[in-house]
Parts: C-alpha cells; sequence; structure tokens
C-alpha cells in the first residue's frame, strides 16, 4: 500500500494534479492491494472507488456498502468515507474539499476531470512482488478448476453443463467466473469464441477460463478428447504451439506489443498458415483485466518488468492459451496444473489435449 500510494502521489506531482479518482473495478483492485468493489459481475464500474490525493486516501461509498468495505475489503492506509446512497452530491463535494482547485485525474473520467497519465498504467502492469505471489497461487487454483472439471466431463453433456461445472469450481475456489468459453465437437472449427451452447460435447470439447480473484485474472485454455485425436487435429495442435513458442522469445521487458504480433505473424506464415492472425486476437497484456491491451500491427505499447500476459494463437479447432509473467530471465507460467498432460515445446511443458 505504501509503494502504490507513493507512486500515485509521485504522478500528482509531475502533472500538478490535485487528486486521483479510481472507479474501475480493475484500479479498485490494484489501489486496494486485491480488494473488490464488485456487486454485479458484469459490471466495470463497482460500488465504490478511491481517492488519493498529496496527503490523504480514503475509499469512498455509500451507507449500503460503508461497513462491508471497512470489514472485507479495504487494507489499513485507506479510511472508507460513506454518504447517502440517495444523495451523489455530498462525495463531490468531500472531493471537490480535498482536491483543491487543481485538476482531478481517473481510470473513467467524469465531466471536468482528466485521464490518467501513461505512467501511471505502467505501474500497475509492473506487479508487486506481493501481488506475484497472489497471482501465483491463483494461477495454480484456476489450473486445478480446469483440470477437475475436464475429468469429469463426459461427450453427453451439453456446452451449458459444461461451462456450469467450470462456473462451480472457479466460484468453489473463490474464483469470479468471469468467463467460461465452451467450443464443442462440431462448432470448434467453426468458431474462435465458442460461447457456450445446448448441443452435446461430443467427441471433443474446449474449455476457456478467465477467472479473477484479489482483481487478477488468470486466462487458460484447454481440450479434452474423448476419443483419439486425428492426425489433422495433431498437427494443428502442435503449429498452435510453435506459433506460441515464437512469441514466447520475444515477451521481455522493454519489447512491444508490436514486435510480439509480428512474432505472430511470422510463426504463423512459417507454418503455411500465413493469415491466420486475422481470424482471432492473438492476446496480450494482462492482470487487472483479461486484457489490458491486445497486441496489434505496430503497436508501441511496451511491456514491464513483471508484466502478465496471456497469448491467444489459435488454428481451426485448436488454441493455447496461458497466464505468464515476464521477467529479464524470460517466461514464468503461472497457470500450471502438474496433473495435466503436456508435451515439450522448445524445451518448456506446454499443454497437450487430454484424452479421456
Amino acid at each position: 500500500m505504501e509503494t502504490k500510494l507513493s507512486r500515485v502521489r509521485a504522478v500528482l506531482e509531475k502533472h500538478g494534479l490535485g487528486a486521483v479518482r479510481l472507479r474501475g473495478v480493475d484500479w479498485f483492485a490494484w489501489a486496494t492491494c486485491g480488494g473488490s468493489n464488485v456487486v454485479l459481475l458484469s459490471t466495470d464500474v463497482g460500488v465504490a472507488e478511491v481517492l488519493i490525493t498529496r496527503d490523504g486516501a480514503w475509499v469512498l461509498t455509500d451507507a449500503i456498502e460503508a461497513a462491508r468495505m471497512e470489514e472485507e475489503e479495504v487494507p489499513p492506509g485507506l479510511t472508507v468515507w460513506s454518504g447517502p446512497w440517495q444523495d451523489k452530491a455530498q462525495r463531490e463535494t468531500f472531493v471537490a474539499a480535498r482536491a483543491g482547485k487543481a485538476p482531478v485525474a481517473s481510470d473513467r473520467p467524469a465531466k471536468g476531470e482528466v485521464p490518467l497519465p501513461e505512467e501511471l498504467l505502467h505501474t500497475r502492469w509492473s506487479l508487486l512482488p506481493q501481488e506475484l505471489e497472489r497471482y501465483r497461487v491463483l494461477g495454480r487454483d484456476a489450473a486445478e478448476a480446469m483440470t477437475d472439471v475436464l475429468l469429469a466431463a463426459k461427450p453427453e453433456w451439453t456446452g451449458w453443463q459444461l461451462a456450469g461445472a467450470g462456473a462451480e469450481a472457479l466460484w468453489a475456489r473463490g474464483i469470479h467466473p468471469a468467463l467460461t468459453l465452451v467450443g464443442e465437437e462440431r462448432r470448434l472449427p467453426l468458431h474462435r469464441h465458442a460461447t457456450a451452447s445446448r448441443e452435446k460435447l461430443g467427441g471433443r470439447a474446449m474449455l476457456v477460463f478467465c477467472g479473477r480473484r484479489h482483481g487478477l485474472f488468470a486466462n487458460l485454455t484447454r481440450f479434452v478428447y474423448f476419443r483419439k485425436p486425428t492426425p489433422i487435429e495433431r498437427h494443428l495442435i502442435a503449429d498452435v504451439a510453435q506459433v506460441e513458442a515464437a512469441v514466447f522469445k520475444v515477451s521481455r521487458p522493454g519489447a512491444t506489443l508490436g514486435e510480439s504480433y509480428e512474432a505472430l505473424v511470422k510463426a504463423y506464415a512459417a507454418l503455411e498458415r500465413k493469415g491466420a492472425e486475422a481470424f482471432h486476437h492473438q492476446g496480450g497484456s494482462c492482470g487487472y483485466l483479461s486484457r489490458d491491451e491486445i497486441a496489434r500491427p505496430g503497436s508501441r505499447v511496451v511491456l514491464q518488468s513483471h508484466n502478465a500476459l496471456a497469448w491467444n494463437p489459435s488454428l481451426p479447432g485448436a488454441k493455447i492459451e496461458d497466464t505468464i509473467v515476464i521477467n529479464e530471465g524470460g517466461v514464468e507460467i503461472l497457470t500450471v496444473d502438474p496433473r495435466w498432460p503436456t508435451v515439450s515445446i522448445d524445451g518448456r511443458p506446454r499443454p497437450d489435449v487430454l484424452v479421456r
């Protein structure tokens, strides 16, 4: 908390700001060291916000949420202020009195406010040791949930049933199931973003998780087969793993997302899959969002030390995805369950399909 407050205040000083207001679910979790302002899971702005000035820091909420925030979500170093839920003007008066006449910056700027300076976003991407430890535990738990579900899955289940089992396994570990995609056998080659349907799984299925805990997102994709993969399917599976290996090589602090994208494009072309990147986004930076920035051609977004990433190479009916953290020494994969079958790709264990 002290580190984060000092970084925000350095930005306040540099840009002549009176205050920073952090309203989004992502920024609230970052500023409160893993707290949550979420009630409605699908919202991007929760029931409380963080206000930071040069000499104070508060969580601003209403009387409905104040006691729970103080008891369960707000760490020492932040004071909870609450006003009547039916009178938002009191909150604005409180903020104005503490910001003075200087500009107020926000992640979701309201009238009269300015956007957050870019360097604050880079600060959020560079995960601190305590955040990394929370992320490692989350990654293991999400991967274990995935394994448990796909070990139990049956070909006669519908996509809805598999998605529901995935959500249950995540919730049982205190993880918000922000996304549970399911591709059944027929739909897998047709749709890269196969949302769950009433169709039966059939001979194989894909399950994708974006699970959130302490504000951090664990993103991963796995496949279960109830039959032997065909030679064509094996070829596709091997190719997406090679594309991922190529982007892993260039995923280093100081590199840009544009350079990562170019490595993906070249890898597809080298495998005689030229243009495959056009049919699905390829992933990018993550952490307090499932994706902070998606890699695009020419992107100048610079990766930070201890930046989380989730790459997303795919071909019809095949995909690979895990959450990683990069540093000067290379790549650390977070979403790992040792029970899951692996193959060696470029000297690194990567997930194979689970053949039941």
